[in-house]
């Protein structure tokens, strides 16, 4: 079913969504440990693809209708939002504490309305700006507390996780785009699938190392985190995205980090510090207060 306006209970279905995708660390850190990042992504989209692979038959009727414009909507989700903003998601889990890269994912909104505004051509105004300045101002406390940092010391694990929300905010533009005349399943099934080839690439350019052993810890790992927040947690995502304004989309993924970082400290004792939590708090209140405002 394409989108046909906003409905009620649709913000609903996109928070379920959003909190399912913050059991993502609980199943994506211990995979680290023992693969890449390059092949954890390229090996829960190969999950996937199987997973969706008839929900993509069904719907060639619809996705060979699609335009220049919405197959560049697609290649844009599928190339920037899901293999690329995976691949950057994985490696900041890799390198730094998981639940900072969480955290850091609290700027999505503020990216998904910037680039609104640039290619939309959706006015911003001052308000967004000094909006964005404090957002910042809690992203800096997220990783830095009150220190300053020295350029030695500096992980690159914050940025590679502002990238990956960079990356995913876009895709939240462009998917409510490519829902106006597709539906959510439709736009799943392509999402994973056209995100195949670079991903693939990447393995085989980075010799990326393959398991000697695959054992039921591994595999099961491997399904959890495909299954529940991968494909769970997108059908139900745009599903609701499919009938809501992505401004009040953007509110509902809130509930992505929340959940994650209660999770987070619970199983993988992530704990999070004073000025974490207030860099949470910072940020969590000027994009509500900004977002509440905007639609």
């Amino acid at each position: 079913m394409k989108s046909d306006g906003p409905r009620r209970g649709a913000l609903l279905w996109v928070s379920a969504g959003a909190c399912l995708w913050g059991t993502d660390t609980l199943f994506r850190a211990p995979l680290t440990v023992r693969l890449s990042s390059a092949t954890i992504v390229l090996m829960e989209h190969l999950i996937l693809g199987v997973v969706l692979l008839p929900i993509l038959w069904t719907g060639r009727g619809e996705w060979l209708k699609l335009r220049r414009k919405e197959w560049l909507a697609v290649v844009g989700i599928a190339w920037g939002g899901s293999a690329l903003g995976t691949f950057l998601f994985t490696e900041a889990v890799h390198l730094g504490n998981p639940t900072t890269a969480i955290l850091l994912q609290k700027a999505q909104p503020i990216f998904a309305a910037l680039l609104s505004g640039v290619f939309l051509l959706e006015p911003l105004g001052m308000p967004f700006w000094s909006r964005l300045t404090i957002a910042l101002g809690g992203a800096y406390l997220i990783q830095f507390g009150s220190s300053i940092p020295k350029a030695e010391n500096i992980s690159p694990a914050p940025l590679l996780a502002l990238g990956a929300a960079g990356l995913w905010g876009a895709s939240t533009v462009l998917g409510r785009f490519l829902l106006l005349r597709t539906s959510f399943l439709t736009v799943t099934a392509l999402r994973i699938f056209v995100a195949l080839p670079p991903l693939a690439a990447t393995v085989w350019i980075q010799h990326s190392r393959m398991p000697s052993t695959i054992d039921v810890p591994m595999v099961s790992g491997l399904l959890l985190l495909a299954l529940i927040p991968g494909f769970a947690g997108l059908m139900l995502y745009y599903h609701g995205l499919s009938h809501s304004r992505a401004s009040r989309a953007s509110v509902a993924e809130l509930c992505f980090p929340a959940t994650a970082v209660l999770l987070n400290w619970y199983f993988l004792d992530a704990r999070v510090s004073l000025f974490q939590a207030a860099g949470f708090l910072l940020l969590f209140g000027t994009i509500l207060s900004w977002e509440t405002r905007k639609v």
